[in-house]
Order: structure tokens, then C-alpha cells, then sequence
């Protein structure tokens, strides 16, 4: 697969993306008639039916089992398995070429207990959620056009926009709402092939095309305002906040551009693996010429410099943990959208200017996304502030046995 700078920091088969959204939507209506069939069935036999497959395909050698993450697998894994491990919960990951992220976890409490202790076992995705019952909202949660028209339904803030399939389409609406616009593929995640501050319908259209790869159907709205933050809701309850910020700087009124990066280079967290440097290429050449900068300039003191549109750390972006100081009425704000969708697994993606004031204070902040598979690990590796262990909490709803006082 050709490396492709809009996936960072995750590649994308652009083929296979936009391919499996094509026939998500051929296949969907078969699958919801055949689900409301076979529902209770599926959900008592699904463990039944699975291990019984997986030991199937690993005595054809067709797949194969690990007992520990490998290089392959995503911090959000790490963590999470580090955490089982802290609690005596037996995880193994299941291999199928290149399917992975299939997870059986095995919990048989403490040795004290042993002669009175019973054995629990799950199989997940991922992640777990507890017990059988799926939320209706898993169906569209990571759908962005969909999400915005039902959290407008519900009074939660959202940017204004909506959904675009061809150019005309997309003009239309760049043209019925402020500037600047951003655009980014209805469905999908980690910022991959997204575009912001755009202005013209030039740029428009320039970010229609990159959003287009990814997905048949483009989301167009304005731009909100402030620092992006992901909330991760356990059970209802908001277990944590991170700031996420693009690679920066901040001026001191003394030296270069240059020198500034040079020396936030320096950090040793930025020797990997989690968070980079900041490197110079064409996009960090692109976002100096919008911000009117070159790097022998130096920037005033306290004036921002960022070097990227993406928030990514691979990219060389940071980010900071800030649960304690999160407005009450934020916290609600995120709460509710638990509640509404019904789910116990949430990462929520919002902008706004200041977490420690209430969102209805506001006027250009608001929800941009949901993830029903949320990186948990951004909770528990913050370049900034206390690690917030929030796999522990994932575990506390999920085999609350194994919980560690």
C-alpha cells in the first residue's frame, strides 16, 4: 500500500475504505432483516460459536494466537493489556493474516480464592463492552452526517454544515454557512484526509477530492473555534479529557522560528515511540505560508506558531490531560451525549476555546465527532499533566471482579 501523507498517523486502504462504505450500504438492509431474526440466537451462541472457530483456524495453521502486543498492535491494546495484567485477567489476541484486534480475556480472581473462585471468560472486539446488549446508536455513532442532524434533534453543540456526494452538492452548502469551512470523510477517524481553514470555493473543492478518497459522501462545516478535546465516557460517566494540540510553538520575542523548534525537538519525550518531532516538509511549508511566517522569523512573545494541520502525535502534536478542570457544564454536556446514545463505550471529539468555562458561553464550539472504538492509551501517555488510567476504569465496568482497591 502506497504511504500516503492524509492517513497519517494510521495508513488507509483508500480502495478498501471507500469500498466497504459502497457496500455497507448494499448489504445493510439484508443484514438488518437477518439480525432481527437471528438476534437472541446470535447473542447466546456467539461465544459458543467463535472460540470453537478460532481453535478451528489454529489447528489448520491458518491463524494464530499471542499471549503478549506485539509491535503491530496500538497503544490503545498496550495499555489495555498491561492493565489486565496488573489485575491477574489472562488476555490472548487472536491472528487471521492480516485480522487481528480479536481478544479472549480470562478472569479467575485471586489466589487467596482459589478454592472458592469461578471462572469468567469474555470474547470482544477491540474493546469490551459489558454484557450482550448492543446500543441502536453503534449503527451510526462514527457516522458524522448522521450524528449531526440527530445532536441537533437533541440540543447538543454542533458546527453547521451537512453532507455532500458530488462538487455541486458541496458548493451549495460551503456557501450557506461561515467561513472558513472544514471538510473530512463521513466516516472514518484519526483526522485522516480532513482539511481546514478553507475559504474559497478553490479550496473547497481541493478538500472535497481528499475527503472523497476515503468516502462516497464529504462533510462540509464551519469551522469551530478553540482547542480540540476527546472525553472518554465509561458507564455513563466522563472518565477523562484530553487536550490534543497541533505541533507547536510559542514565540518569545527573542528567537527564530527555527530555533524555537529546534529546541522543542529537544524534548526527550519526542524520541518516540508515542510522541515525534516536528519535522519540516511540504505541509508544515503550506501552514507557515497561511499563517504568513517564514522560519528565520521571529514570532512576538505568547503568538502560537503551529506547524501542521493534524493533531496527531506522530505527526509531532502533543497533548495534556485536563479531567480535573472541566466545567461542570461540559461534563453534563458530555454525559448527555451518553446517555443519548446509550452506549457504554464513548470517545466524544469537541472544540472549544476554554474547558474551564461552560460550553454555553460559547459561541463557536460544539461536537465534531463520536467513536464507538475510542484510543483510550491518549489518556494514559499525556506528553503534559497526571496519566489518567482509564483502560482501569473500562475494566471496573467490565469484569468489576477484578477490581484493585
Amino acid at each position: 500500500m502506497k504511504h500516503c501523507k492524509d492517513c497519517e498517523p494510521a495508513q488507509e486502504s483508500h480502495f478498501v475504505a471507500y469500498t466497504s462504505v459502497v457496500l455497507s450500504w448494499i448489504d445493510e438492509p439484508f443484514f438488518d432483516l437477518m439480525e432481527r431474526i437471528f438476534k437472541n440466537i446470535a447473542e447466546t451462541l456467539a461465544d459458543e460459536i467463535t472460540l470453537p472457530f478460532f481453535k478451528l483456524m489454529v489447528f489448520l495453521k491458518l491463524g494464530h494466537w499471542s499471549d503478549k502486543p506485539d509491535g503491530k498492535d496500538t497503544w490503545r491494546t498496550k495499555c489495555f493489556w498491561e492493565e489486565a495484567e496488573r489485575r491477574g485477567i489472562k488476555m490472548r489476541e487472536f491472528h487471521l493474516g492480516p485480522i487481528k484486534d480479536a481478544f479472549i480475556a480470562e478472569y479467575k480472581g485471586p489466589p487467596s480464592l482459589k478454592l472458592r473462585r469461578t471462572s469468567k471468560t469474555i470474547l470482544f472486539d477491540g474493546l469490551p463492552r459489558p454484557g450482550f446488549k448492543e446500543s441502536p446508536a453503534l449503527k451510526w455513532m462514527d457516522n458524522k452526517g448522521i450524528m449531526k442532524v440527530k445532536f441537533l434533534k437533541e440540543g447538543l453543540p454542533i458546527a453547521n454544515g451537512g453532507v455532500a456526494f458530488t462538487k455541486r452538492g458541496a458548493l451549495k452548502i460551503f456557501n450557506s454557512i461561515a467561513k472558513p469551512v472544514i471538510t473530512k470523510p463521513n466516516l472514518g477517524s484519526r483526522s485522516r484526509h480532513t482539511m481546514i481553514h478553507i475559504n474559497t470555493g478553490e479550496g473547497l473543492i481541493a478538500g472535497f477530492k481528499k475527503a472523497k478518497k476515503l468516502s462516497p459522501l464529504v462533510v462540509i462545516e464551519e469551522e469551530l473555534r478553540g482547542y480540540l478535546f476527546r472525553g472518554t465516557l465509561i458507564g455513563g460517566k466522563l472518565a477523562g479529557v484530553v487536550r490534543r494540540d497541533q505541533p507547536e510553538v510559542t514565540g518569545d520575542g527573542m528567537h527564530t522560528l527555527k530555533e524555537l523548534m529546534e529546541e522543542e525537538n529537544k524534548r526527550p519525550e519526542r524520541n518516540g515511540p508515542i510522541f515525534h518531532k516536528i519535522i519540516v516538509d511540504k505541509e508544515m511549508e503550506i501552514e507557515l505560508k497561511r499563517e504568513n511566517i517564514t522560519m528565520d522569523d521571529v514570532p512576538e512573545t505568547g503568538k502560537v506558531v503551529t506547524f501542521s494541520q493534524k493533531t496527531s502525535r506522530s505527526c509531532g502534536g502533543t497533548t495534556t490531560e485536563v479531567t480535573d478542570i472541566v466545567h461542570l457544564e461540559n461534563v453534563e454536556m458530555l454525559e448527555h451525549v451518553a446517555r443519548f446514545l446509550d452506549d457504554p463505550l464513548i470517545g466524544v471529539d469537541f472544540i472549544i476555546e476554554d474547558i474551564t468555562k461552560s460550553w454555553k458561553e460559547e459561541q463557536h464550539c460544539g461536537i465534531i465527532e463520536c467513536n464507538s472504538l475510542p484510543f483510550i492509551d491518549l489518556h494514559h501517555y499525556p506528553l503534559f499533566g497526571k496519566p489518567n488510567n482509564v483502560a482501569g476504569k473500562l475494566w471496573d465496568l467490565v469484569l468489576p471482579e477484578s477490581k484493585i482497591d
